[in-house]
């Protein structure tokens, strides 16, 4: 396995610091999976792409709305699951500060170890709901990530409460996405930009939409 993902990930420049990371989440994701059922993805080579590469190649989108910020970037990952892509963001992104919230008790006990392994100080894991974080981390967030959570006006529904004024929501798709967009309220939420995203040998229709709340 270490072979298949060393060489997928280092044309994206990662370090061998940031490869040997990502394999052991991989490889932590793999062996939880046989009992947890964490994801659907078992193959190694097809986890490296729709896993990891997925979430990375959406990090420099992230950088150029983000970096601007004179203090620390806070990030919530919405129904985290796996750890995706939250767990491979903080790896690449020490700098900002990732919290994975995730309602299953299984799922988020994973996080906690993959976040022990890493030991990834700028990431917490909340195993809570959505709505009731809310209640208790109002406005506490500069952005949110989310790869196929909810419906998109579900999914800003529920992150307006958590954002700070003029927060952004990354939102991960898998296909075109004009008719979630029809359901988006113009009036609270402002499209920014839709992404077309391309994995490398494969033939898959990936967006990330950028939201801004107004």
């Amino acid at each position: 396995m270490s072979l298949v993902v060393d060489e997928g990930l280092r044309e994206f420049g990662l370090s061998q610091s940031e490869i040997a990371a990502m394999q052991y989440f991989l490889g932590e994701l793999q062996r939880w999976n046989r009992v947890h059922n964490l994801t659907a993805i078992n193959e190694t080579e097809a986890a490296l792409h729709l896993h990891l590469i997925d979430s990375i190649i959406i990090l420099p989108i992230l950088r150029r709305y983000l970096q601007s910020n004179q203090s620390m970037t806070h990030i919530a990952d919405l129904g985290s699951g796996g750890g995706l892509p939250g767990i491979p963001l903080a790896i690449l992104q020490s700098s900002w500060s990732f919290s994975l919230i995730e309602t299953s008790k299984k799922k988020a006990a994973f996080l906690q170890h993959v976040r022990g392994g890493l030991g990834l100080g700028n990431l917490q894991v909340m195993a809570n709901r959505v709505e009731s974080l809310a209640l208790s981390h109002a406005t506490s967030f500069d952005a949110i990530t989310a790869r196929a959570f909810t419906r998109l006006n579900k999914l800003l529904e529920l992150s307006e409460p958590l954002l700070k004024s003029s927060g952004l929501v990354f939102a991960m798709k898998s296909q075109q996405s004009k008719e979630e967009i029809s359901e988006v309220s113009s009036q609270d939420w402002r499209l920014l930009e839709e992404c077309q995203l391309s994995l490398p040998g494969q033939q898959l229709d990936r967006r990330l939409l950028v939201f801004q709340y107004q």
